[in-house]
Order: structure tokens, then C-alpha cells, then sequence
């Protein structure tokens, strides 16, 4: 079964991929297939991409450029680099924008799957809702994106691989070691030995 069923009808138009066949039974192993896949992924050119309906990955510059959020709608940002020093940005006062922050380090030994079941809960009420969503870092590539990718297999039932394959092709993004780790570790406890 190919990951590409799982998207809405609109997003079917392209040929459906090769399907990747990745062992994560032996993590240290499987971080290197996977990062091989990632590397595959869309040359990041701008600063956010829409990389499953109404969500969206981008850098700061994507959440403090007030006139392209109101431009995409955004509804919802989730700040993956938060910092508590600075609080919450002054810039979504009168914007009618639901902010959530995650205070997370991009580095290899900070648990980022503390706040897995958090983010995807924040992202899937607002999207049930019909909302559009913002999750951004500094860069875009590895805080975001491991929330987001957490986020396809915690509430859309994708595996690790399905969820790296349906973002890659929208935004290149490379999530670090220690939460490809996690998110391994994730796809373990959800999805078991048997894909």
C-alpha cells in the first residue's frame, strides 16, 4: 500500500512514488536509510511550504511576516524554538492567530518526544476545524519538522517512512540524529514490528 492514498483526493495528481522499503528495527542502522531518503527531498527555496493540506513548515522570517499569514490565512502557529526570554511575539496581537511555544534546542540529545502528543493535538484541532497552521523553527528543517512529522503518524496513521516521503517532496527538511531516534522510536510504539 502506497502512502500517496492517505492524501486528500486533490493532492493524488502526481504518479504515485516508488514505495521505500526501510528496516527501522535497528535504529542506528535506520537513521542512515533514513537520512538518505531526506536527502532526497525539495531544495528548500522559500520560507514556508505547504507539505499537507493547510499545514505548513517554515523558518522565522515565514512567522514574522505578518502580510503572508494573512495572505495564507494562517490560523495557528506553532513555535518549535520558542524562547520563554522572549515570550510570546507581539506581532499576532489583532491577528486572530492561535500561538502555541515549544522552547526546544536543535540538538541531538534534547527529548523533542516530550512534546510529540502536544504539538499533534494542537495541529490536528486546528485543522479539524478547518484552520490553517504554521509550524516553524529558526530554519525549518528540524524542529518543525520533526512536530510535523510526528504529528502525520500520531493523527493520520502514517508510518515514519510514509510521513518523511509525503513531506519531503513539498520542503526539504532534516530532522537531527537524536530525533530521528525518537521519531524511530515512535514508529516503533505505534506501527510495532509488523511494516
Amino acid at each position: 500500500m502506497s502512502y500517496t492514498s492517505k492524501l486528500p483526493a486533490s493532492w493524488n495528481d502526481d504518479p504515485p512514488p516508488r514505495k521505500v522499503e526501510i528496516d527501522l528495527s535497528s535504529p542506528g542502522l535506520a537513521v542512515f536509510e533514513l537520512e538518505r531518503l531526506l536527502f532526497t527531498g525539495k531544495a528548500i527555496i522559500s520560507h514556508a511550504d505547504e507539505v499537507w493540506p493547510r499545514l505548513y513548515i517554515g523558518d522565522q522570517d515565514s512567522a514574522e511576516n505578518g502580510p503572508d499569514l494573512s495572505m495564507h490565512r494562517i490560523t495557528h502557529i506553532l513555535n518549535a524554538a520558542h524562547s520563554k526570554r522572549r515570550g510570546q511575539p507581539t506581532i499576532y496581537e489583532g491577528m486572530r492567530i492561535t500561538y502555541m511555544g515549544i522552547e526546544a534546542h536543535d540538538s541531538c540529545d534534547f527529548d523533542m518526544s516530550v512534546n510529540f502528543q502536544a504539538a499533534a493535538d494542537f495541529i490536528h484541532r486546528a485543522l479539524s476545524r478547518g484552520g490553517k497552521v504554521l509550524v516553524h523553527c529558526h530554519v525549518g528543517v528540524s524542529r518543525s519538522a520533526t512536530l510535523v512529522l510526528a504529528y502525520l503518524m500520531l493523527k493520520q496513521d502514517l508510518t515514519l517512512v510514509e510521513a518523511i516521503c509525503a513531506v519531503k517532496d513539498k520542503r526539504g527538511v532534516i530532522p537531527n540524529r537524536g530525533f530521528l531516534r525518537q521519531l524511530i522510536k515512535l514508529d516503533g510504539q505505534l506501527f510495532g514490528k509488523h511494516h
